[in-house]
């Protein structure tokens, strides 16, 4: 195979060398050819020394690496990418586990397959690509994954359609590639249930990354009033329920979002002690002065670009500030950030910021990022994500 050749200025091959994935437009001095978005290139330096090998794209990351060497990017090469995915949730002790079912099998620059995420729900595995380049080979991924979990795959939906780019020349369509629908499934993490639509909810169908973060609620929940903002299916909630909180209120704009939650709170242990609202957080928040012992703020992404990074900020503290002088005294604060452009001593910096609105003496208890399911390679630090704070408020 021969592919286009990218020769990047001098000096701009130090991160390459580092294994850092991405090579931003600006870096590259010449091409031998014009590739076209989705195209294998191979990167050089100035020098003509060989760096990597990735998918082009047009914009500011203009190359995703997936080989720090040469390779043949056949289907060899993808189900090796695929196996050691799997291989290192087996280390983790999810696959086959008894009281989890759910997990993120693949997870983009982490598991060195920028631009793809793959997570896996009971017995079906959801597939999303953000590149085309990824889109293109999701055939050898849905292939891997059958040959990989044999007769414990069932079905692999492709949910590429929303994470794609609007400007993408492909018009991608979310459909099953392997199996049939079954309208969504009943699934098991930490043996709380939860029901899980990949087809119609958010993202994949479910915010696995707050696995660890959940578990830790439950700790801190026993006879308690608990308040879950931005609630979406309920994870939390149902947490709080089967540790027995006194009562919890599960909150969340999305009509059908509550709808979730209702329904997954019918799966708990104590399902009479929940109410779902479909309502605004801060207009739920007007009058409920220490009427929680616990509160939980997990926001959608304020921020997804740097230029509306201070708007996000101003959002985090208006928020965190709310729930900080409506709690009891003596509460407990979950509070979290899921923007890659808010780096979590940003995100420490703006909670101290609301704190001293607040006027209510606060100690930090726990800091909180994403689970080992979710990898953060030490050459791409941006793949932490989510940053979380367990606050004790006085």
């Amino acid at each position: 195979m021969s592919f286009i050749q990218l020769y990047l200025a001098p000096g701009k091959e130090h991160s390459l060398k580092r294994q850092h994935p991405w090579v931003f437009s600006g870096a590259i001095r010449k091409a031998d050819g014009e590739p076209a978005e989705g195209d294998i290139v191979e990167v050089y330096s100035s020098k003509h020394e060989f760096l990597g090998m990735g998918h082009w794209a047009p914009g500011s990351i203009a190359v995703r690496i997936f080989s720090f060497e040469q390779v043949t990017p056949d289907y060899t090469f993808w189900k090796g990418k695929v196996q050691q995915a799997y291989d290192y949730r087996s280390r983790l002790g999810l696959i086959d586990n008894p009281h989890t079912d759910v997990y993120r099998l693949i997870y983009a620059e982490g598991d060195g397959v920028s631009g793809l995420i793959v997570d896996f729900y009971k017995d079906t595995a959801v597939i999303q690509t953000h590149t085309l380049g990824m889109y293109q080979v999701r055939e050898h991924i849905a292939n891997a994954l059958q040959e990989i979990y044999g007769n414990k795959l069932r079905a692999i939906y492709d949910k590429s359609a929303e994470s794609l780019s609007a400007k993408s020349p492909v018009d991608a369509v979310n459909g099953y590639l392997y199996g049939e629908s079954t309208g969504g499934v009943v699934v098991t993490e930490n043996e709380h249930q939860f029901f899980v639509d990949w087809e119609s909810g958010q993202k994949t169908g479910f915010f696995i990354d707050q696995r660890e973060n959940r578990d830790l609620l439950a700790r801190y929940v026993k006879d308690k009033s608990v308040l879950n903002t931005f609630c979406y299916t309920g994870g939390f909630s149902v947490y709080a329920l089967n540790a027995g909180a006194k009562e919890v209120h599960s909150v969340d704009v999305s009509k059908k979002a509550i709808e979730l939650t209702i329904k997954n709170g019918d799966l708990s242990q104590a399902p009479e002690r929940h109410e779902a609202f479909a309502v605004d957080t801060f207009e739920f928040l007007k009058g409920k002065e220490e009427m929680y012992d616990v509160i939980i703020l997990d926001p959608p992404a304020f921020a997804k670009s740097q230029k509306v990074r201070h708007n996000a900020l101003m959002g985090y503290k208006r928020l965190n500030a709310e729930a900080m002088k409506k709690i009891k005294p003596g509460g407990i604060l979950f509070t979290f950030s899921c923007s890659q452009v808010v780096d979590k001593y940003l995100f420490n910096s703006t909670v101290m910021a609301a704190a001293i609105e607040a006027g209510r003496n606060i100690k930090i208890m726990h800091h909180l990022s994403q689970p080992a399911d979710h990898p953060i390679s030490i050459f791409h630090p941006e793949g932490e994500y989510l940053k979380g704070l367990v606050l004790f408020v006085q």
